[in-house]
């Protein structure tokens, strides 16, 4: 009777797992499905795809105002030697 159970679990087992593998297999596809047809009818700009460049004034800015808060931080938190 015991071997008639252990069976049974491996059947239930294996049913079970096979019904999720084929789920997910099928929500691949669906997702490759819905992606072709997004591209296809909805095509991404090469604008928006491209990013945006800064500035070199916008670039110098922003070093400086790294150099400034790393100087403004070794001023308040500087650590004594000895």
């Amino acid at each position: 009777m015991e071997y008639n159970l252990v069976g049974e679990s491996v059947k239930f087992m294996i049913l079970g797992m096979t019904i999720v593998f084929l789920f997910l297999y099928l929500l691949v596809l669906l997702m490759r499905l819905q992606a072709y047809i997004v591209e296809k009818y909805f095509p991404e700009s090469p604008a928006a795809s491209a990013p945006a460049r800064s500035s070199e004034d916008e670039e110098r800015a922003r070093v400086a105002a790294i150099v400034a808060a790393v100087t403004e931080y070794r001023k308040t938190h500087s650590v004594k030697k000895g």
